[in-house]
């Protein structure tokens, strides 16, 4: 059956005013940069909405020469109640509500596919960026007002169950995504799973086809981590396999295995390393 629509909700802790406001004015600032958060993601140079009906959502690529790409039309504004917008390149309609909720605020997405339109792109952009918008209100205060960059190095693993996979390195390695709620929850299985160690990236994909038993390592991740004693006594006891443990060759380290066979080894970070 086909999908029609794609949904998503988070509570934060300000009024419906102060969060629509953040919401549609510091849109730059919340929704994090990546390969695919973009309809043109590498020429973009900022994201702009407009206010009001008939306000735009805008890809800005050149602000001098006017390269720009329209995504969206404000089709309702209703300050800290209602934001409608019609997507300018898929076939969908986003709605976003503001509703007071335990002293805060619960900010719902909805997306819906439009009559007879192609639900390729359904849950793209506004469905899935929600939980950064709830990352940058929780942070606001003390962040710089510049756009969150990745760093120039991101590297890609494959695995079975991208979604159970990135619940275990939270569990295992304390791994985490700038966006607070982004490892998704159990039964909940994404394709694309971005998670972030520093500025650098880091994505879950799907494995395709089985992975021979038995097979050497090709490859592996290192991370700098603040506590190595800590961050080792926490895979340990969650069960990674430890391959080598703590030791030092210039740099102290030790190397675990998560439960697909990746080889993982994490060194002391310098004080000097932000």
């Amino acid at each position: 059956m086909t999908r029609t629509s794609a949904e998503s909700s988070v509570e934060i802790a300000t009024d419906p005013e102060t969060a629509f406001r953040i919401f549609t004015e510091e849109i730059n600032l919340w929704w994090v940069r990546g390969p695919i958060n973009h309809y043109d993601a590498s020429r973009l140079a900022e994201l702009r909405l407009e206010p009001g009906v008939g306000g735009r959502m805008l890809e800005i690529y050149d602000e001098a020469s006017g390269d720009q790409l329209e995504t969206a039309r404000i089709t309702t504004w209703q300050p800290g109640v209602l934001l409608v917008m019609r997507d300018s390149v898929q076939d969908t309609e986003t709605e976003v509500r503001f509703e007071p909720a335990g002293g805060g605020t619960r900010v719902s997405v909805a997306q819906r596919l439009v009559l007879g339109g192609d639900p390729t792109g359904l849950g793209f952009g506004w469905v899935s960026m929600l939980p950064t918008f709830r990352a940058w209100t929780l942070r606001r205060d003390t962040a710089p007002r510049e756009p969150r960059e990745t760093g120039r190095l991101g590297i890609a693993l494959y695995y079975k169950n991208p979604g159970t996979a990135a619940r275990w390195l939270r569990s295992a390695f304390g791994l985490g995504s700038w966006d607070v709620d982004r490892v998704p929850e159990e039964g909940d299985g994404p394709g694309w799973i971005d998670l972030h160690i520093g500025d650098s990236l880091l994505i879950l994909l799907p494995l395709r086809g089985e992975r021979p038993p038995g097979g050497p390592v090709t490859h592996g991740v290192w991370v700098h981590v603040d506590d190595l004693e800590a961050h080792f006594a926490r895979a340990k006891e969650s069960g990674a396999v430890i391959i080598s443990e703590i030791a030092r060759h210039g740099s102290r380290k030790y190397v675990a295995e998560d439960p697909e066979g990746h080889r993982w080894t994490f060194v002391q970070a310098r004080p000097t390393m932000r």
